[in-house]
């Protein structure tokens, strides 16, 4: 799902017009489609990664523009979803000319490879699921952190398992027997999901990273700072403070805990400076690197303000270790996301509070972010936890 294809054409007649459309049906049974219309090079050839398109749903040269300008058929949906249980998402192409169908080509993207193991994780209060690479060496272990949406986030722990990490999907709230909203999450629970990973015989248990994207982003960044067990942190979209409970009515004000007691929190856009002190997340105390990826045009939250100002912080503590803000200016919340699907987004609601979201960003901007934003983390992960062969 993170790999560029390569879409060409050949057998044409130099300086031809032709057209390349694309279908797929996601996981929710909604039909996407695209097209763009391209002119053969003096070989009678088309290769869309090196040609812009004269006419389409997208302008630019882009491998994988004729994936991410899909449109739905349907625009009352929210976005693309997923294949259900891992299943490899299909995207049929054809070649036409004069509106007539002359080729066609199908392009399968892996979700879960082959040979992962998925484990149910219900140790004590720890609920997740545990992705384990199909080898038999000890490998790197990543916790994976959801946001406001509650549950497990499967995408991102199964895509790192299909690069050689185990990988755990964290649940903390909106689970079984776990908490039904974000409000006054102990952080000991992590460090319980924490001490049960390292000791499992399939980790290395002093190559640990932490990843999390929006709430989940903020958590990322907060346990990074509590935890030297933690080694890397990677934050889609964070927050540099800590955010009130979230979402709808809550039955108390702040998101965590530790020890029994509230951690101070910061309202959105707060008049007073010493509140947003209080709830700023202590980075600088995080024992390894800090990779962030943000966007410019998030409308949910300020992200690459705000992971500018860890940033600042990290600067004005003397960090011991690598920082690095990735910054989109035309990207949304969605900003990173590693995986190459439709970036079109409709109205969107929040899943717990039932309230309408804009997320920001173009379906160009964000897929610029994804492109971009999928070898820097991997790049990122690799040199900070070594212990994955050069060649996965």
């Amino acid at each position: 799902m993170d790999e560029p294809a390569v879409i060409s054409a050949t057998g044409l007649q130099p300086g031809e017009r032709v057209a390349v459309r694309a279908e797929l049906t996601d996981g929710a049974g909604v039909q996407w489609t695209s097209q763009a219309d391209f002119i053969a090079d003096g070989q009678g050839a088309v290769d869309v990664s090196k040609q812009a398109p004269k006419d389409g749903s997208y302008k630019e040269v882009s491998a994988m523009g004729l994936i991410w300008s899909m449109l739905p058929r349907d625009k009352k949906i929210a976005g693309y979803s997923g294949m259900r249980g891992g299943a490899p998402q299909t995207i049929q192409f054809a070649l036409m000319r004069n509106t007539q169908q002359v080729s066609s080509a199908t392009l399968q993207q892996i979700v879960v490879a082959d040979g992962i193991q998925r484990i149910p994780v219900r140790d004590n209060d720890v609920r997740g699921l545990l992705f384990l690479p199909n080898t038999k060496e000890r490998r790197p272990a990543v916790v994976v952190l959801g946001g406001s949406e509650g549950g497990m986030p499967l995408a991102r722990a199964s895509w790192l398992a299909d690069r050689g990490y185990v990988a755990l999907a964290l649940a903390y709230f909106r689970l079984q027997d776990l908490p039904q909203k974000l409000e006054g999450i102990p952080l000991e629970y992590f460090q319980q999901a924490l001490s049960w990973l390292v000791q499992r015989p399939e980790v290395l248990p002093d190559q640990i990273a932490v990843m999390g994207s929006s709430r989940g982003g903020e958590l990322a960044l907060q346990l990074g700072s509590m935890f030297p067990v933690i080694h890397a942190v990677v934050a889609y979209v964070p927050a540099n403070v800590r955010y009130p409970a979230c979402c709808g009515n809550t039955d108390v004000p702040y998101a965590w805990t530790w020890k029994g007691m509230p951690l101070a929190f910061a309202r959105p856009r707060p008049s007073d400076p010493l509140e947003m002190s209080r709830a700023e997340i202590e980075v600088e105390k995080t024992h390894g690197p800090i990779l962030m990826i943000s966007a410019e045009d998030d409308h949910v939250w300020n992200s690459a303000q705000m992971a500018d100002e860890v940033v600042a912080r990290l600067k004005r503590n003397h960090f011991a270790y690598g920082f690095e803000n990735l910054k989109y200016p035309h990207a949304g919340h969605s900003a990173g996301r590693p995986e190459i699907v439709p970036m079109w987004l409709g109205d969107t609601r929040q899943p717990v509070s039932g309230q309408e979201m804009e997320l920001g960003g173009s379906p160009k901007g964000d897929a610029e972010s994804t492109l971009d934003a999928i070898p820097k983390v991997l790049a990122f992960l690799r040199q900070n936890l070594p212990g994955i062969p050069a060649q996965q």
